[in-house]
């Protein structure tokens, strides 16, 4: 007996796929596939620290400057008031966080994409702050966060000798 006939399959035919293929589900789920390997395909997605990067990076959208004496970080959040927003710092990592919500009724709206929801931004701040003389102002929904530079603290290192053993 030849070996080619003990195998239930030879190279020129492949009922494997044929099979794969008839069943409609198995079917959709290699096309969903192949359809999110060419949208992905060549894209490197960072890792996302928040759920509202779908939106196009996280958002609030931040703009931040770095001059001699102070850090100042502007946040856009158009359509909100100062009492929706809070902003911490808290060990060196300045916070802003909120709540956007809807002034109309959902039978109302036919479409919407505006976006609405709760919302956090964390800033690490990688230089000493006065924290106490940290201010925040807004207007025409622009959040402004002015974070004063403090002077670098000289660490204090000591030098201890070793005794030798006894």
């Amino acid at each position: 007996m030849n070996m080619r006939d003990m195998i239930p399959w030879s190279r020129g035919s492949q009922p494997l796929a044929q099979s794969y293929q008839s069943d409609p589900f198995l079917s959709l789920h290699r096309e969903m596939n192949r359809l999110f390997d060419d949208v992905f395909r060549g894209v490197d997605a960072p890792a996302v620290p928040n759920r509202l990067a779908a939106f196009g990076n996280a958002w609030p959208k931040l703009e931040i400057a770095d001059a001699d004496k102070e850090l100042r970080v502007s946040a856009e959040v158009p359509g909100m008031e100062d009492k929706d927003i809070e902003v911490l710092l808290d060990d060196g990592v300045l916070t802003i966080r909120g709540e956007k919500t809807s002034k109309t009724e959902d039978k109302d709206r036919q479409l919407s994409e505006h976006f609405y929801g709760k919302f956090e931004r964390r800033v690490p701040i990688g230089v000493p702050i006065a924290a106490d003389e940290v201010s925040a102002a807004f207007k025409n929904g622009v959040l402004t966060v002015t974070l004063p530079k403090a002077e670098p603290v000289a660490s204090s290192s000591k030098r201890i000798a070793i005794q030798p053993g006894k």
